[in-house]
This record gives C-alpha cells, structure tokens and sequence, in this order.
C-alpha cells in the first residue's frame, strides 16, 4: 500500500509505512545520513497528515520490516493484545493523539491499553507531538517496578550511581560509589561499566558492591553492566542482582550485540530462579539508543526513532526493572545538536512509558556534539516534568571510562529540589536514617565523622 499528500499543487508519494513513518520524523543527523528523511519541511508535514490519518489497524496489517525476516516483528505481531487494543482500535494515529492528549487517558487507562499499542503505533504518534505534548502525556503514565525498592512511583526520580573507572580500580570505584551515597543517589541501582568484560573482573566487582550493599543495609540493587553471557556465566560464582544488555530494534542489530530473544528468555529465566529481589523480581536492566541500529548497518531502512520504539517490544517481553536510552551518547552522527538530543530524549522516554516501560534516559552528549551542559540542563528539567523514572548519577557529570559528559549527584539534587521529587521511599527512609537527608528531603550536611567515611574508605 502506498500513500499521497498534496500541498500546494505538489503532490507527495510515500511508497510504504517505513518510508512514510521517516519522512515523518523531526528532522535529525542520523535519518539525513541514512538517506531516509524528509528533503524538505514541507515533505515532512504532508508525511505527518498523511500519517496522522493513517488507521492504527494498519499497524496490525503491514509490518515495517517483513514478519519472517525479522524475529522481533514476529515478537511484536505474535503478542499483541487485541483486548486492550479495543478501546482504541477505531482510532487514527492522530486521534490517538488527540485521545492521548485528553482527560480520557488517565493513569489507569493507559495502563491498560500499554499491551495494545505496537512499537510503531507509538513512534507514529510521537512524530505528530509537539515536545510539550510527549511531556502532557507521559506525566500521566505511571510504570513501577521493584527488586529491593519501589521505582517509579508518581512524585518520586530515582538515580542510577555511575562509579566507573578507567582501570576498574576498587578504590577509586568505592570512592565514588560513596560520594554518591552521600548526596541521595544509588536507589535505581549502583551500576558499573566494567573496563574489561573477565568474568574474574565482574565478579570482584559485583562482590565489591554487594559486600558494601549489606553492611550498611542499602535497600538498593547492583548491576556490572557486563555482556549477557558473562553475566550468566558467573550468576553462581558471584551476587548477580540485575542482569544487563544493550538491545536494539531489529533482529539484525541484537545480533551485532551477540544477542538473541532465545538468548534474553535464558538469561532471563536464569535471573529469576536467582530469587535474591527482596520485595520483588523486575531482574533486567536494558540500554538502547536512537542510532544503534543505524550505526551498525542493521535498521533495515527503518528511521532511527522507530527502530528505537521495537527496542521497546524486546525490552517489554521480559518485564525490566529499568530501561534506560542513553540518548545522546552515540554521536552527533545520529543526533547532531543540544535540540536534536532534546527531542529525542522526550520521544524516547514517552514511547517507552505509553508501552508500559519503566523508562529512565542518561541525559548526556559526546564532546564533539553541538551540545552543552546548558541543554543537558534543559533536558534533565523537561525530563523531570515529564515523570522520567530514573537520570545517572556520575561523579562531576564526566565518566572518565567512557568518556562522555552526563549529569552528576548534584544535578540529581537540583531537579528533586526544584520539582519537589522525592528518592525511592524505601531508600529515602535509609538516607533518613542515616543523617543524609530530612524529613522534608532536604539533603543534610556530612561531617568528616560519618558513618560511611570512616568504616569503608
């Protein structure tokens, strides 16, 4: 099926559903270089009419990449819910978008409609909203997960503490993880990107947190963000909380990662049987990102904010404790500019929470981007607007292994501050208890006498 816009005596042709979901898109780096955008602004507004009349059925009836080519469309086609479909089954994309944008689509409702939006539906109706709009509506989606605290909950911004070092330094690592703890971060998970993927180096690792987790009681969890099959290989040699992967939105893309579905299921299922969450058993951690797919030749003429959104299908199926899209790290070759970045992030983040993920997004840019702190700034307040689970926490906002410029302790405290956001109940009653942080979620002086600085470093 192939579809016509005209504007203008100018008759626009969009031969398929990939091609018109591109041109659709916001203009950005990564489609421009892959060939697949819009040549012109006013190409991509008859793409966005045509789209936003498009029935969602039609999603249900043509695939952007071929169902015996690809196993995540067959994942997306194969579990899709035709009963939470059915209150929005006679809809368009852009009377979905008005539906989303009502009082209709409550918290509630959108909870239960989460298993009847398809990865493209989602991409196709984010390309039709302003940034203000992806805000709106994500701030009514509530996802919560829990392993040994409760994230997501409405009114609360979790951290991920980023302690990495270049040389996978003990000392260095603690140092940091404890500055962090300090300041009110760590309840989404401490988690480390190894500098090395030995076994032997994630083992020390995960027994350096997991010793510091139980002697001062954190109700948190760990994660040494270590390739999939290292992390099953020592799942009975160390204390795996979390198990990690990058993951992208075809089949071609996981394999590039050395990952598959069947892959994900036994690392799954091998988590599970761990059983070491105390209040509950969201076991994965997933990372994605606009241009991953791209940037390994495997997005199948698919625009990257859509290949992105089928990242979601493969994180969904196994019910994550977090997902995060590290949105600016791959490169201004994907996201050339602050704005670029900007949309994206909010894109990503209201994709992933309208199919019932619990989304959090690294805030972050390559220091040859056309980006700065100031637009990080920006980012990390729409994002807190926007009811984001979960930001980093990297010490200065420079992580010296990877080399990328995130958002630090103190941006975590700002963005509670000015929104009044509050840490994972569970871990705020700890920072109380340890003299980090009042009733009121004010964060409290430390003395050089602290608990923390005398007995671990």
């Amino acid at each position: 099926m192939s579809w016509r816009h005209t504007i203008h005596h100018r008759s626009y042709h969009f031969s398929d559903l990939k091609t018109l979901l591109a041109k659709a898109s916001p203009h950005r780096s990564g489609d421009a270089l892959a060939g697949l955008s819009a040549d012109t602004y006013e190409e991509r507004v008859a793409a966005q009419m045509t789209l936003a009349d498009l029935p969602l059925k039609t999603f249900l009836q043509q695939a952007v990449i071929p169902y015996e080519q690809d196993e995540i469309t067959r994942l997306i086609m194969d579990t899709h819910d035709a009963t939470a479909f059915a209150p929005i089954a006679s809809l368009t994309v852009g009377g979905l978008r008005d539906w989303l944008l009502s009082d209709l689509a409550d918290t509630a409702t959108l909870r239960q409609t989460a298993a009847g939006i398809t990865p493209e539906m989602a991409a196709a109706v984010s390309k039709l909203m302003r940034n203000q709009d992806l805000i709106s509506a994500a701030r009514k989606m509530e996802v919560v997960t829990k392993f040994r605290n409760t994230i997501g909950l409405k009114g609360r911004l979790s951290v991920r503490l980023q302690p990495n070092h270049n040389t996978d330094d003990p000392k260095g690592i603690a140092a940091s993880m404890i500055d962090g703890l300090l300041y009110g971060s760590g309840d989404a998970v401490i988690g480390i990107n190894p500098a090395t993927d030995s076994p032997e180096a994630v083992i020390s690792l995960l027994t350096l947190i997991d010793n510091f987790r139980q002697q001062y009681h954190v109700p948190t969890q760990s994660c040494v963000l270590c390739h999939i099959t290292t992390a099953m290989q020592v799942m009975r040699k160390a204390p795996v909380d979390l198990v990690f992967q990058s993951i992208g939105g075809t089949e071609k893309t996981n394999r590039s990662f050395g990952v598959s579905l069947s892959l994900l299921e036994e690392a799954y299922t091998a988590a599970l049987e761990l059983k070491r969450g105390t209040i509950g058993n969201n076991v994965m951690y997933f990372e994605t990102g606009q241009g991953s797919s791209l940037s390994a030749n495997a997005h199948e003429d698919v625009d990257q904010q859509t290949c992105e959104s089928r990242a979601y299908a493969v994180a969904r199926r196994f019910n994550p404790l977090l997902v995060n899209t590290v949105v600016g790290f791959i490169g201004p070759e994907y996201l050339f500019d602050g704005k670029q970045i900007i949309r994206a992030a909010l894109e990503d983040h209201f994709c992933g929470k309208l199919l019932g993920l619990p989304m959090g997004v690294d805030v972050c840019y390559t220091n040859h981007a056309n980006a700065d702190q100031d637009d990080m700034d920006t980012l990390l307040t729409l994002l807190g607007v926007a009811g984001c689970n979960f930001v980093m926490g990297v010490p200065g906002a420079d992580d010296i292994m990877l080399n990328y410029q995130s958002t630090s302790f103190h941006d975590a405290l700002y963005i509670r501050q000015a929104l009044g956001l509050r840490p994972a109940p569970e871990f705020e009653q700890w920072l109380i208890q340890y003299g980090l942080m009042d009733q009121n979620g004010k964060a409290l002086p430390v003395p050089s006498s602290h608990l923390l600085l005398q007995n671990y470093l």
